[in-house]
């Protein structure tokens, strides 16, 4: 059985005001900009005003511009042209009054904390409050069992994660891989399998139609079931951990 790690669906649902570059005119120039990247317009959804790519990252204005000054990629481990700034060492990722009173979100994000300390990349996270913070995420609930996080803009990580409340009563692996999966995204990885998401979400996904994305140099070509953190869906019964390509990925990137 496999579990969706995001909080929309990837077609057009009940919870979507819209679907495609063409559904909300007030964001006209962001969902050019996400075609004109590569983007699939059904990798594209709208929400309350919000513009989310591949169902759990939300995209800025000021992000989709960023996105235009690269180039393509392929089918492998994958990364928007937005990454974390030199400037940014230390990430304080600061979970809210209601976020701590979740025994297991809060027992999942110190683990996903620590997936990436362990990996002694040029960042570091500390859970807050705390002192010498060069960037700050805030961590936050919202509803259901999804989550929703964003991309990094102006070299500064996405400044929040929502994780979903109903995960509290799930296993602490399961949280530790959502939470783990949000960070990624803040820090500039997309979808292992976006391209098809049905590889890890089974046949009713998505069929590929573009691309979009920044291949990682020395990730597997491809993406399997359960071989990502950063897969669209996981497995239920998930360790939490990053499998080797995830770590060759953040390597390359950090």
């Amino acid at each position: 059985m496999f579990k969706r790690a995001a909080v929309l669906m990837l077609n057009c649902g009940a919870l979507l005001s819209g679907c495609g570059p063409d559904s909300h005119t007030g964001n006209a120039e962001l969902l050019s900009n996400l075609t004109e990247a590569g983007f699939r317009p059904d990798d594209i959804t709208v929400v309350d005003d919000a513009v989310y790519v591949g169902g759990d990252a939300h995209v800025t204005l000021a992000a989709s511009r960023e996105m235009l000054q690269r180039g393509e990629g392929s089918k492998e481990h994958y990364m928007t042209t937005n990454i974390v700034g030199s400037s940014v060492t230390r990430i304080c990722v600061n979970p809210t009054t209601e976020f701590r009173s979740y025994v297991r979100l809060i027992q999942g994000l110190d683990m996903a904390l620590a997936n990436y300390n362990a990996l002694g990349l040029r960042i570091t996270f500390v859970r807050g409050p705390a002192t010498g913070c060069t960037a700050n995420i805030t961590a936050k609930t919202m509803a259901g069992s999804g989550h929703v996080a964003g991309f990094p803009s102006g070299g500064l990580p996405y400044g929040a994660i929502s994780i979903g409340t109903g995960l509290n009563s799930y296993g602490v692996d399961l949280n530790e891989h959502v939470i783990t999966h949000a960070l990624g995204h803040t820090l500039g990885l997309r979808h292992t399998d976006h391209f098809n998401p049905s590889i890890s979400c089974g046949s009713g996904a998505m069929e590929p139609t573009g691309t979009g994305a920044l291949h990682i140099p020395g990730t597997p070509t491809g993406a399997t079931p359960g071989g990502s953190i950063m897969n669209t869906c996981y497995p239920s019964g998930t360790d939490g951990e990053f499998t080797p390509s995830d770590i060759v990925a953040l390597n390359f990137m950090y």
